[in-house]
């Protein structure tokens, strides 16, 4: 009986292990069709046996999760018609090599479908491609990371209908030149850097129905060409940089056009509105061109333009299409309030990160078929009927002006959801019908006013399904029970008052934050088992004890690790490892002592090092020069001493625009060599704002001036200091450190520095605060400095300084405590009056200089710069103050008496 079966089934059946174990299956001799998808098969599913299904013509192991390479014995089935060996795009596990492809392709002669999605053939060259049955009709290659040029043959292929090619970022090619006529329906090159020529494909593609380029290299306009596309119904244009005015007359005339995709564009300007002649049929006019452009849409069902800069009202007529499913404006400009939509078949609705405001309207609460609602971002009033939303799977209402209760739902009211964002939703409690929503995946409820203990049924529910949960910025008390969530990948309890030990969640962590609680206790050893983690921010609660010795190496994908403000001591862990991905270390504000460890060095990918406030004992860490990507290194108030000898690299700290030695026993002259290497420092250009940091996590800097300790969310990438105050050099101060034309704040304030103010500082024309007090400096001020037109912060008291006080510009608006302390100066602000025009001081100094020089002093060697202390210019001024002088913060930095914490807070994007 068995061997009369010609067709098998097993799609999704939990079949797991290998193929070649369940014998039973190759005694079906006579087996034509074998569907094995979406099971979990471990490596290769395919045994010698496959040879004996001489009859087989279709064939399906598509998201079986098997690994390797593709088996040959694949070859042996010359009966073939169909294979699909497609995979999980974001799990590329499976691939093929040019030899083993071309003896599948060159055996397998009748085959008419193949689709190896996600399948790595890499090392696959493209011309393989021609050996390619003549009948074959389906070509599914996404996701290959496929490389080189594409056969054009392919495209010129007789009955070729369906062509997938996307996102293969490496893969070139062209369009045939020649005239032809392809039978294709279905072209996809998103993601490609094959050249479409507009002329070429609406000339020769004249059956497609479905066109994705998104991403693409383009020849010519589509303007042009696209109406000989007469039987397109689904056009993927998005991600092209296309811009100006949406031409809805080219898009409205298609008239088999249900799909329609332009997000990611520059596209700006209004919806058209519509316009009823006197025989009643509607159509859309647009009033900025003062002219018809098409019939409404009525047949539409998809559309979407998301991330593009449209502006206006959402036109009532997007409500009344009878067919539309899907409706993407998310991230434009549009104002105004939501249209009433009676399309009973809308099954997703996005229009979050716009202006809309106003009240949700009640149509939306009766979407019968309504899976997925985002209006997040936006500025809506009123309240919410969640019992309405029996069928929603998505929703996102966070940052708005919600009014959420909870109380009267019953217990049932979202089953089928699995995500739900209320954050910025002013809730004060718990949405206890999630009880009842088994599927739940992503949980927010950020940014509210819930405080209260985190009940134990959340930490009950969701062991299999919760991948994400954020609870930041509440005022959540209490301990925190053990985290049982099996496969979650995001935990944010940030911003809270929970105490007690701290929680250790699940090894498939990714992001782990839970700084700014009251935390106690040693970390648990369990945190070594977080093999995936990539960041770790543990900053700003009382945790104690040493750091683990696993810290350096218990993940290579950690990337940030911040354990800023507790009380860690001894020393740090010299446990980093080879090929670690660690790009900030922040142990700022601990008790940790000893020397830095060595295997720092190991550490390529870092750019952020901060060990401020802490008691480590050890001479400047110059090996740590040779760093390719450090940009900010704060070893301020710690136990640091010696000189800073000469660089040991051809290029030293290279991309280094934040440096902090300050409150430190460093001694000696100015490390002249290193400051003519900053060429982060020295070239810096100013391209729009840009912060460091990646995805989840914004770096973050800590900079002082007279008391003030200004935090700063974000880092500028070119916000540039550098502070060596509070130390013991001496000599004099090198014009070298005028090339450093990108600086922001200099501070070289309480030192033994001697000599005069070199006249070439007026050159820094970006200088925003410059402190060279209590020191020994000499001479006069030069006039030159009055250049510095950006200046907010001027300190040269308590040294030997003389002569008139430069006026004009900025100098007009430093006080008296600019200047105390040097008796021999003179002129506003001060009381002192320059009786007669100074003189210069006699040339015997410029004698004294060049005897030193003579006798083998290098003034190159006495180059310093750069203090930071004044970071509310640079790290306020450019996202409050770019527009005009920070004449505030001169008031703000003056006040003596004031000394706190100045945060500086960014509102949640």
């Amino acid at each position: 009986m068995t061997s009369r079966v010609i067709s098998l089934n097993l799609h999704f059946s939990g079949l797991q292990g290998n193929i070649h174990s369940n014998s039973s299956l190759f005694s079906l001799g006579h087996l034509k069709r074998l569907d094995l998808s979406s099971n979990d098969f471990r490596g290769s599913p395919i045994s010698s046996k496959f040879g004996g299904f001489v009859s087989m013509t279709h064939l399906d192991l598509s998201y079986s999760n098997f690994s390797g390479p593709i088996p040959s014995e694949i070859s042996h089935l010359s009966t073939l018609v169909s294979l699909n060996l497609s995979q999980s795009s974001y799990l590329v596990v499976t691939h093929v090599d040019t030899l083993s492809f071309n003896r599948i392709v060159q055996n397998l002669t009748n085959l008419r479908e193949l689709n190896l999605a996600s399948v790595d053939m890499s090392s696959v060259i493209p011309d393989s491609f021609k050996n390619l049955s003549s009948s074959l009709e389906i070509l599914e290659l996404p996701w290959c990371n496929l490389q080189g040029k594409f056969p054009e043959s392919i495209f010129q292929r007789p009955n070729l209908r369906l062509l997938d090619l996307g996102h293969n970022y490496n893969l070139t090619g062209y369009f045939p030149e020649s005239n032809w006529s392809s039978p294709l329906e279905m072209l996809d090159l998103s993601r490609t850097r094959i050249s479409v020529d507009w002329h070429h494909l609406t000339r020769n593609f004249k059956s497609l129905r479905d066109l994705s380029l998104s991403n693409c290299s383009f020849v010519g306009s589509y303007l042009a060409f696209l109406g000989n596309l007469t039987q397109i119904m689904r056009l993927d244009l998005s991600s092209n940089s296309f811009g100006g005015q949406i031409p809805w007359s080219f898009f409205l005339n298609l008239e088999s056009l249900v799909s329609l995709n332009l997000g990611g564009n520059n596209y700006v300007g209004q919806f058209p509105e519509v316009y009823s002649n006197s025989t009643s049929n509607s159509s859309l006019y647009d009033f900025s061109k003062q002219q018809l452009v098409g019939p409404i849409p009525r047949h539409l069902t998809e559309l979407y333009l998301y991330e593009n800069q449209l502006n206006g009202t959402i036109p009532s007529w997007l409500g009344s299409l009878p067919s539309l499913e899907w409706l993407n404006l998310r991230s434009n400009q549009l104002s105004g309030n939501i249209i009433e939509f009676q399309s009973r078949s809308l099954s997703g609705l996005l229009l979050n990160d716009n202006k809309l405001d106003g009240l949700i309207p009640r149509s939306i609460f009766e979407l019968e078929n309504l899976r997925w609602l985002d209006l997040s971002s936006n500025n809506l009033s009123g309240t919410v009927e969640f019992e309405k939303f029996s069928k929603l799977q998505i929703l996102n209402l966070s940052f708005n002006h919600l009014s959420l209760s909870f109380n009267h739902l019953r217990n049932n009211t979202l089953p089928q959801l699995e995500l739900l964002d209320l954050s910025s939703c002013n809730i004060s409690e718990f949405p206890y019908f999630l009880r009842a929503a088994p599927k739940l995946d992503t949980l927010s409820l950020s940014h509210n006013r819930i405080q209260a203990n985190i009940p134990k049924w959340l930490l009950d529910l969701w062991k299999d399904s919760l991948s994400y949960l954020d609870l930041s910025h509440n005022s959540l008390t209490g301990t925190v029970g053990p985290l049982r969530w099996k496969n979650l990948q995001y935990l944010d309890l940030r911003n809270n008052s929970l105490q007690g030990e701290l929680p250790i969640p699940s090894p498939s962590t990714y992001y782990f934050f839970i700084s700014n609680n009251q935390f106690t206790g040693e970390i648990p050893p369990t945190i070594c088992s977080l093999s995936s983690l990539q960041i770790l921010d543990l900053s700003n609660n009382k945790l104690s004890g040493k750091i683990h010795q696993c810290i350096g190496n218990f993940s290579q994908r950690l990337s940030v690790l911040n354990l800023r403000n507790n009380k860690f001591y001894g020393m740090i862990p010299d446990t980093f490892s080879e090929g670690n991905v660690l790009r900030n270390l922040d142990l700022n504000k601990n008790q940790l002592e000893g020397s830095l460890p060595p295997t720092l060095l190991t550490c390529r990918e870092l750019e952020v090092l901060d060990l401020a406030n802490n008691k480590i004992q050890d001479t400047f860490p110059n090996w740590l020069e040779s760093l390719p990507k450090l940009q900010v290194l704060i070893l301020r108030s710690n136990k640091f001493y010696g000189e800073i000898c000469i660089p040991k690299t051809k290029f030293p700290f290279q991309k280094l625009h934040i440096i902090d030695l300050s409150n430190n026993r460093f001694s000696g002259l100015l490390p002249t060599k290193y400051f003519e290497h900053l060429t982060a420092v020295i070239n810096s250009q100013e391209h729009g704002l840009k912060y460091m940091g990646e995805g989840y996590y914004q770096d973050t800097v800590v900079v002082t001036i007279k008391g003030f300790e200004i935090e700063m969310e974000k880092i500028l990438t070119f916000f540039t200091i550098i502070d060596f105050s509070n130390n013991t050099f001496r000599g004099e101060i090198s014009s070298v450190i005028s090339k450093l034309k990108s600086l922001k704040g200099l501070n070289f304030s309480h030192n033994e520095l001697t000599g005069t103010i070199p006249p070439s500082f007026g050159e820094m024309r970006n200088l925003e605060w410059l402190d060279l007090s209590s020191n020994k400096l000499v001479g006069e001020i030069s006039e030159q400095l009055a250049n510095l037109t950006s200046l907010s912060k001027f300190n040269v008291s308590k040294n030997q300084l003389v002569g008139p006080i430069p006026h004009g510009k900025q100098f007009d608006t430093f006080e008296n405590d600019s200047y105390s302390g040097n008796t021999g100066l003179c002129g506003l602000p001060l009381s002192k009056t320059c009786s007669a025009p100074h003189q210069s001081p006699p040339s015997s100094f410029q004698q004294e200089v060049d005897l030193e020089h003579e006798n083998g002093f290098d003034w190159k060697l006495v180059l310093m710069g750069y203090a930071s202390r004044v970071v509310i210019g640079i790290s306020v001024g450019y996202l409050v103050l770019s527009n005009g002088t920070p004449d505030w913060l001169v008031k703000v930095v003056g006040r003596k008496q004031c000394r706190r914490t100045v945060k500086i807070t960014q509102r949640r994007a």
